[in-house]
């Protein structure tokens, strides 16, 4: 059973006293990228350090469904329902195309490589955002054959829907990693591993962000960094911490913390209601229920 502690008043209304804690794997060197495919009623991970993107449906198990996968970190998909990749050390954004072939989508910033892109969204006109932390070019096991820094910050970028034009949203982070959508999508949140902290920023008509402001300070001393982040139908922030997921209201007060086994890296929303909280640490994968849906990740039609 989940065990919820640090709570404030609301946080009943999000979490059953009951709450389940599913284990759905227990072998992984460093788990990430959790993401519901609802065509396929499946769930995706991803263990960087063993170079694989899993694939897993409840009653079948799990199964490889890319392997080698150039240390793969964050998923989603685009509306087109093909999964796009943040290439932790292949220092690239990639997607999957229908057929199984791969594109590569941006892989350099003013003619240099890029550190080693972390977290992924997409906004609902197609626009790709994701963090650019250069964790890869120093952690063990995770790292490509090129660990040289050529950037002189670390950023969030911004893919336009076209394509091709490629912006550098935020360029002031420390150390960035998880970010989310308000579910109207007019808030962009960025965490800070380093810092220990959520910004805010307001999305401006052309993409760009703008108004900068501290939303939230995770607090704690257990095992645990600023890493996945998530958002439910209601605006509240779901945010990997100390000890756990930290459960933030639209307003950042703290409203509990769900504690989980392990170091958190990432959850995911998913099953047919998107109810399910899929989270990965870095050796297990956990999945519980809550009482309020995240917010769906689009697939092509699919919810």
């Amino acid at each position: 059973m989940l065990e919820i502690d640090m709570t404030a008043p609301g946080i009943d209304r999000l979490v059953p006293h009951d709450a389940p804690l599913d284990l759905i794997a227990n072998d992984l060197m460093f788990g990430e990228g959790p993401l519901w495919n609802a065509r396929e009623r499946a769930f995706y991970f991803v263990d960087i350090i063993g170079d694989t993107i899993w694939r897993w449906r409840p009653g079948h198990g799990r199964e490889v469904f890319i392997r080698p996968s150039a240390k793969a970190n964050g998923l989603t998909y685009d509306a087109r329902g093909r999964l796009l990749v943040a290439g932790w050390a292949s220092r690239s954004i990639w997607r999957v195309e229908h057929d199984g072939s791969i594109t590569t989508l941006a892989s350099r910033y003013d003619g240099r490589k890029m550190n080693s892109p972390n977290d992924i969204v997409v906004k609902s006109d197609g626009a790709i955002y994701w963090t650019d932390s250069p964790g890869a070019l120093f952690n063990v096991g995770m790292a490509g054959e090129d660990v040289h820094q050529y950037l002189p910050f670390q950023g969030v970028f911004r893919l336009a829907p076209d394509g091709t034009t490629l912006d550098l949203a935020i360029s002031d982070c420390v150390y960035p990693n998880g970010l989310a959508f308000s579910p109207d999508e007019r808030v962009l949140y960025v965490n800070d591993s380093r810092q220990y902290l959520i910004r805010a920023f307001d999305v401006q008509p052309d993409g760009s962000v703008a108004n900068a402001r501290l939303f939230h300070e995770l607090e704690g001393t257990e095992e645990g960094i600023a890493d996945g982040m998530k958002v439910d139908v209601e605006g509240n922030v779901y945010c990997s911490g100390p000890g756990g997921i930290h459960v933030m209201d639209a307003g950042g007060k703290r409203l509990g913390r769900l504690r989980i086994p392990g170091h958190v890296t990432n959850m995911g929303w998913g099953d047919d209601d998107w109810r399910s909280l899929y989270v990965t640490t870095r050796s297990s994968v956990y999945r519980t229920r809550l009482k309020v849906p995240g917010v769906a990740v689009e697939q092509g039609g699919a919810r």
